[in-house]
Parts: C-alpha cells; sequence; structure tokens
C-alpha cells in the first residue's frame, strides 16, 4: 500500500500528498520511507519546478506515529535517540530540495506534521486549518525542528503554541506570520496551484540560486553581496537570460528550459 501519492503535470509542478486518511496522515515507517526514496528522486530530478505537499482527507498530517512508544518505552536513551536523529532528518530533508517547495495545510497539522508544513519555503493553510504543537501536553519536549521552525517564522506565537500547547487556526496563523497566507478550505488547492504555476514559469537556473541564496541566512550586507556577485553572472550566462530578455521586449511570455 503507497502511503504518498505523487502526482507531476507538465509544467514542472510536482505535488505529493501524504495518503494514510484513515490515520490522518500519521507518518508511518512505510510513509517514511516512502518519503525519503521521492525526496531523493527529486533532487536528481531536473524537470521538476516546484513541489506542493499535501494531505489526503481532511488533515494534512496528525504527526509521528506514536504508536511504537508504549512498545519501546523501556529502550534505552542512545538508540532512541538515534532512531530519532534519522525520522526527522528523513522528513527534514525537503530543506535540501533545491527547488522552491509550498505546503497546502487543508487541514489539522499536529506537532511534527505541523513542523515538515513550515518546513517548506512558502505555507498556505485553509482558513479553518488547526495548528498544533502539542508535545508537552503528551509529556514530550518537541522534536523535527520544532523549537526551531515555528520561531523562526512567528517568535511569540511559537512560545505560547510550544509552552501553553496553544491551537490556531489557519486564518490566525496567517494573520500572525506563521504562515503566508490563509484561504477558504474549498479554495485552497487552486489557489496553491495557481502559485505553484507561477514559480515553475520563471527561469530555473535563476530560481533555485535564489533559494539558495534565502536559505543561507546571509550574515550580513557583504556575505549578500559577495554570493550576489557569483549568482548573478551564473544567470547572466544562461540562454534563459537572453529568453527572458528577449520576451519582455517582444512582450510575450517567456519559455524557459533552465540552459
Amino acid at each position: 500500500m503507497n502511503e504518498l501519492s505523487v502526482d507531476r503535470n507538465d509544467d514542472g509542478v510536482v505535488q505529493i500528498t501524504l495518503d494514510r486518511p484513515d490515520m490522518r496522515n500519521a507518518m508511518t515507517d512505510t510513509m517514511t520511507a516512502e518519503w525519503r526514496e521521492t525526496m531523493t528522486a527529486l533532487a536528481a530530478d531536473r524537470d521538476a519546478r516546484c513541489l506542493i505537499v499535501t494531505g489526503a482527507g481532511t488533515a494534512f498530517s496528525s504527526g509521528g506515529d506514536l504508536s511504537w512508544i508504549g512498545e519501546r518505552g523501556a529502550e534505552a536513551v542512545p538508540r532512541l535517540r538515534e532512531r530519532m536523529l534519522a525520522f526527522y532528518r528523513t522528513w527534514l530533508s525537503i530543506t535540501e530540495l533545491e527547488i522552491p517547495t509550498i505546503a497546502a495545510v487543508n487541514g489539522p497539522a499536529v506537532g511534527a506534521g505541523l513542523c515538515v508544513a513550515l518546513a517548506c519555503d512558502l505555507v498556505y493553510a485553509a482558513d479553518d486549518a488547526r495548528l498544533l504543537a502539542p508535545f508537552t501536553t503528551l509529556g514530550l519536549h518537541p522534536g523535527m525542528a520544532a523549537t526551531y521552525l515555528l520561531p523562526r517564522r512567528a517568535p511569540g506565537l511559537a512560545r505560547e503554541m510550544l509552552l501553553a500547547g496553544r491551537t490556531v487556526s489557519g486564518k490566525e496563523a496567517a494573520d500572525k506570520g506563521l504562515v503566508n497566507q490563509s484561504f477558504p478550505k474549498n479554495g485552497l488547492m487552486s489557489e496553491v496551484t495557481g502559485i505553484a504555476m507561477k514559480i515553475a514559469q520563471n527561469a530555473p537556473i535563476a530560481t533555485r540560486l535564489t533559494k539558495v541564496a534565502l536559505n543561507q541566512d546571509h550574515q550580513g550586507l557583504e556575505a549578500a553581496l559577495r554570493w550576489e556577485s557569483l549568482a548573478q553572472p551564473v544567470t547572466m550566462a544562461s540562454a534563459d537570460m537572453i529568453e527572458g530578455l528577449a520576451a519582455h521586449r517582444e512582450r510575450r511570455m517567456p519559455k524557459f528550459t533552465g540552459s
């Protein structure tokens, strides 16, 4: 049984759907293994230009599958640490993709599931989606880089969610800056697909290098200038830049090839 579905269109937009609606798309061992294989394939896919991640059914993801914890409660901390690190690193490998990534949070995004959404470059949510990180209410320290991903987007709200277990709606998450924007549930996927299509239509080399730059968190103006003085000439030497300038001059849509 496949627990991820992967769909592609001719414009380079790839959609991954977490597909265990009967478990509210909990991140099982099987789904984790499929995610690892899919990320590896996408990293080498030169035709992919943008990735959308969403959930099947009414949830985005209920987070990690915790059913094994009772069976392994007596396991030694070093072994548990290795298991959790492998789990975290597999799911957060989405951050290593060079193509832009978008989370479409169609329903509840809980714990590790919320973190995977926030690990994407852009995050959009249904107005009524519920976002929560209830680690401490379960007696757990946060995982899946929650103490990094949430404060990076909304520091004050992150403290409320992680310390007090606060649940926020997609609309409030957008208002507080935790996600980019929220939409009515019925229109979420069409809105996100439209954004993904716009990204996919841009020059692939320039887009990938821009994502790399944004993810570097430049330590000051000079670091940004040094990067841009290298990356911009790379795009100046591309056929896509010639096409982009010609299309602008001729008032038409450019046809970028990634060369």
